[in-house]
């Protein structure tokens, strides 16, 4: 299998895990709903019952997520406004995405658990990836190519560092 080296990744993997003070995993979709920084959370737009975000650690270009204020991991349980809310932000986020960027296609969906691959798996949301003839597409499976969240080198220089200091 072939690596793809993609060490601007390891800013998400390092933070995504961090606890809040008190003690339970932080929400991303609730600290940014509740942010009033739009232009450094990357909030492109807030409806009544959800906003739409610029996927910070993008699998491509222009991944934009629309997620509801509201936190509810489970699809069955949005209310029927949320969820009305919800798909028409996805279609706005597409109306934007094909205006400026023009993609052939797009890649929609939730990732609902963790098993099915759920960064975050108490607060659903939607990607929507725009993609073009010839990007990248689901490299392990097709292309067998891996990618490499972090550089070696910068993996060996941390990892030597705490044998140095023995911790």
């Amino acid at each position: 299998m072939k690596q793809l080296w993609a060490p601007w990744r390891m800013e998400y993997i390092r933070t995504a895990s961090k606890e809040c003070r008190s003690g339970r995993k932080r929400c991303l979709f609730c600290t940014l709903a509740a942010s009033k920084k739009d232009e450094n959370d990357l909030i492109l737009y807030r409806g009544e019952l959800g906003f739409v975000v610029m996927n910070r650690y993008p699998y491509n270009n222009g991944h934009l997520m629309a997620a509801p204020y509201r936190h509810v991991g489970d699809l069955e349980k949005l209310l029927p406004t949320e969820a009305q809310e919800l798909f028409e932000l996805v279609q706005a986020s597409m109306r934007v995405l094909r205006t400026d960027m023009k993609p052939h296609g797009y890649n929609v969906g939730m990732n609902l658990g963790r098993v099915a691959g759920a960064g975050v798996k108490d607060h659903l949301h939607v990607h929507v990836v725009p993609r073009w003839r010839g990007d990248v597409n689901y490299m392990p499976v097709i292309a067998e190519t891996r990618v490499v969240s972090e550089h070696l080198g910068e993996t060996w220089q941390r990892l030597k560092n705490r044998f140095e200091g023995r911790g």
